[in-house]
């Protein structure tokens, strides 16, 4: 009878607040945001406001905040990522319809200049979700789905890749080309980071009822691996490591010993070795321990010494987030 008692005590997730619970290697660095996203210097960090909202940058030393959308009226971003040149990509509708029509049939692809009171630049491309930008070059990569292109079949969805090229200083998307194809529902896609110069990338792909696996593709030959194997999970890949060894990976492994069910609303951040064995997991946070609380989207700086994420709540939809939190890897 103890022994039961003890387990169902070890499945209860706290009742206070990670927050309250820091390790000494994080900091909260904003109290608001979501979406972090480093610059290619790693000296400054963007990131949204809100979902729908206007995207900001904080200046890692003197902790300065700046608007880079708030010359926009009604600005309706729901990511910004930097380009390897120091500009930026946004992502997201021109205006705001609704949650599920905003999201995903008028998302869409744009650029901002890295000059002070630029306006974004519409790049008349459509996508799915987020996107992969490269570290080191101007290559990008998206998904497509039938929410964006009525023409393609409804459970069907594609990896595509180009670049961001300058045509008289405008910028333009050329070389598009579909790297790779879902035709069910059984793995819906969105493409997340490039590594190994550019030659691979890592895809999640989305399953029914609610969960995910991580995957690879190698660009130049087409192999994809399922790096995460198992079906059972949520785990969806996010930022990637400089050495392309290893990713950070939002997953609900820890409902196995804390309870709870499989999905996108109980995750944590965890860390997976792409050898294609998928038994390399290790947790980073432990912010699902209490009630009510995860921790979300989490990228990694180009020289490995830190990582960003967002605080979020369990009851949230992805991608919400109430502050961004630095994390020293070293």
């Amino acid at each position: 009878m103890w022994i039961h008692i003890l387990l169902l005590l070890a499945l209860q997730r706290k009742a206070d607040s990670p927050l309250d619970h820091l390790p000494k290697n994080m900091q909260v660095i904003t109290h608001f945001g979501e979406r972090a996203d480093f610059s290619p210097d790693n000296q400054r960090i963007a990131f949204m406001a809100k979902s729908f909202g206007d995207a900001f940058v904080i200046d890692l030393k003197t902790k300065i905040i700046r608007c880079l959308t708030c010359s926009i009226p009604g600005a309706a971003f729901l990511r910004i990522m930097h380009l390897s040149d120091g500009n930026y990509i946004l992502i997201g509708p021109e205006h705001f319809t609704d949650i599920k029509t905003s999201r995903a049939r008028d998302n869409q692809l744009w650029f901002l200049s890295k000059q002070p009171g630029s306006k974004p630049i519409k790049l008349d491309q459509k996508m799915s979700e987020g996107a992969a930008l490269s570290k080191r070059s101007q290559t990008l990569a998206w998904s497509e789905t039938s929410s964006q292109f009525p023409e393609l079949p409804a459970q069907y969805s594609r990896l595509v890749t180009a670049e961001i090229v300058y045509n008289n200083g405008k910028p333009e998307i050329r070389n598009k080309k579909t790297v790779y194809e879902s035709k069910t529902s059984a793995c819906r896609l969105e493409a997340q980071d490039f590594f190994d110069n550019d030659s691979k990338m890592t895809f999640t792909c989305y399953r029914p009822k609610g969960l995910g696996g991580v995957y690879t593709i190698d660009l130049n030959t087409g192999k994809v691996t399922d790096q995460s194997q198992t079906e059972i999970v949520y785990n969806e890949v996010e930022g990637i490591f400089p050495d392309g060894k290893y990713t950070l990976v939002e997953s609900s492994k820890q409902v196995e010993t804390l309870g709870g069910q499989h999905g996108s609303r109980e995750i944590d951040i965890w860390k997976l070795k792409l050898d294609g064995t998928g038994k390399d997991f290790v947790r980073v946070t432990h912010f699902n321990d209490y009630q009510g609380w995860k921790a979300s989207n989490p990228v990694v700086s180009t020289d490995g010494k830190l990582m960003a994420f967002q605080i979020a709540r369990a009851a949230d939809e992805a991608g919400v987030g109430y502050g961004i939190v630095l994390l020293n890897l070293k």
